[in-house]
């Protein structure tokens, strides 16, 4: 499966660094490079990408803000010399955080875990799930999780926990990962933390949904998909 991509950051040099490096990336694309932020996100939403390479120190607009502000923003990977933002930047998601300069072997480690991401997506099956439950590895044991008893899913730190009424499972997976995972139709991401199951959703208002007792925000870029939840959308 081909992976097509964009990368963004101020400085040209880098640049030609990722376009090198792509190119010797046989399942990976790289359509476009930027220097202008606003270019590629005008870029974005007329055309819909995989993977999105994205520098973070940038004169108009950092790219934590950037990927904040994109309803719905392709998988990122964080291009950058700086390591004070990566706690920050898996936070938002991001599949990898590469640290300048970086080798063409760790460039291709962060492609294939992208690529891993897609490919799990793709294989997916559309439609009514063919099993109703999912085995979640936590540590070294596998716990089996029918996907009806699930109430949310949300992150914590490298990790998501998949909360029931009477546990939690916590897995190294990330949100896009988890969200992957679950069948499509009845499971609904409404924050970047946090993955709802719609049928569990008791109450929505303007900045939250609510299962039980237990308040969940909504994220600015989600509300849309919020909408869907209450047939709004």
């Amino acid at each position: 499966m081909k992976m097509t991509a964009i990368a963004i950051d101020d400085e040209p040099v880098a640049l030609s660094v990722i376009s090198a490096h792509a190119e010797k990336v046989p399942f990976m694309e790289l359509k476009r490079t930027f220097t202008n932020a606003f270019e590629a996100m005008d870029y974005l939403r007329r055309e819909k990408i995989d993977l999105l390479f994205l520098d973070i120190k940038m004169p108009d607009i950092s790219g934590l803000d950037f990927l904040s502000g994109l309803h719905e923003p392709p998988m990122t990977i964080f291009t950058t010399a700086y390591s004070e933002h990566a706690v920050q930047s898996f936070e938002l998601d991001a599949i990898d955080y590469l640290l300048k300069p970086f080798s063409l072997a760790r460039f291709l480690k962060a492609c294939n875990k992208a690529h891993s991401l897609l490919t799990l997506k793709a294989d997916k099956p559309q439609g009514p799930p063919v099993q109703d439950y999912i085995f979640i590895k936590s540590g070294y044991e596998q716990f089996k999780i029918n996907f009806t008893e699930i109430l949310y899913v949300e992150s914590a730190g490298n990790y998501v926990q998949f909360v029931t009424a009477d546990r939690k499972v916590l897995s190294r997976l990330s949100m896009q990962e988890a969200l992957a995972l679950l069948p499509a139709g009845q499971f609904t991401r409404v924050h970047r933390s946090y993955i709802v199951a719609n049928t569990q959703v008791d109450r929505i208002d303007r900045s939250s949904v609510y299962i039980g007792t237990a308040e969940i925000p909504v994220g600015a870029a989600f509300a849309e998909a919020v909408s869907k939840i209450s047939g709004e959308g």
